[in-house]
């Protein structure tokens, strides 16, 4: 079988070393008869390890030359079946089988749908158990950053509400074909339960969070005082922002880098 060749309109990078292949897989730990999704399959390195575990494997693919390959790889194998189509367009929900379990998720995602895929993980983030991801390695710096750190923004905020989030290791870009430019990463993500959100409104509270990161020089205060006319006047219910501010013990003159995770839940649960 001719191997497809990569497409730089699909952002594909070919993982092909096999020491970090197997780090991966081990990573997830696939169990005989578990139920695991696979986003972006391409020629199939992580998918031949997960099939081979006795998992039943549920491979998304939208490249139609990938697509090809690998149903002839995996034609004979009845624990394997492929969705042709956009991961970003899939409501994962429905092509879980009904059998009390929840899933295991695999991916290695172009920097290009990394913020729209991640965003729908964690609004279906239920249905799974543990998500595997490797991500270029500056997306997974700015989902791990911490409260005072330069890379935190409005995607940081987001995941770490509702995930558990561990980077594991990186992946230097000559195990790759062709080679990208830069490192990768591969970052671990467990779905927090509701108790340990505390989210009263998730809507209001995206909406909050991307306010506050509207302009990350900016304090909080005056991104918050230029959000939409919807949440302005939440605020003006309440009080107006700089009292809101004062009730729950947050400085102003803060940046929205600095708040934690703690904080934007006071700041959401206090409008609610």
């Amino acid at each position: 079988m001719k191997k497809p060749f990569a497409k730089k309109s699909f952002g594909q990078n070919f993982l092909v070393d096999h020491n970090y292949i197997d780090k991966i897989i081990s990573a997830l730990d696939p169990q005989k008869d578990e139920t695991i999704i696979e986003i972006g399959a391409g020629r199939g390195a992580l998918t031949e390890k997960l099939v081979e575990s006795g998992a039943d494997i549920t491979a998304i693919e939208l490249e139609r030359n990938m697509i090809s390959a690998l149903k002839e790889k995996f034609a004979g194998s009845e624990n394997f079946r492929l969705i042709e189509q956009d991961a970003l367009k899939i409501d994962f929900k429905k092509i879980i089988t009904d059998n009390g379990q929840r899933a295991k998720l695999i991916a290695n995602l172009p920097y290009n749908i990394s913020t729209a895929i991640l965003q729908k993980l964690i609004e279906q983030r239920e249905i799974f158990s543990v998500m595997i991801l490797m991500f270029q390695k500056e997306v997974v710096e700015r989902i791990t950053a911490e409260a005072g750190n330069k890379e935190r923004g409005f995607l940081s905020v987001l995941v770490q509400t509702y995930l558990d989030v561990k980077k594991l290791f990186d992946v230097p870009p000559n195990a790759f074909r062709p080679a990208p430019k830069v490192w990768s990463a591969v970052v671990k993500l467990q779905p927090k339960n509701e108790a340990a959100i505390g989210i009263k409104d998730t809507d209001l509270f995206r909406e909050i969070v991307s306010s506050g990161f509207r302009q990350k020089r900016k304090t909080i205060f005056n991104n918050l005082r230029n959000c939409d006319v919807i949440l302005s006047q939440m605020f003006e219910n309440k009080g107006g922002i700089k009292i809101i501010l004062e009730k729950i013990q947050i400085e102003g003159s803060r940046r929205a880098e600095t708040l934690t995770l703690d904080e934007w839940r006071r700041l959401n649960n206090f409008l609610v």
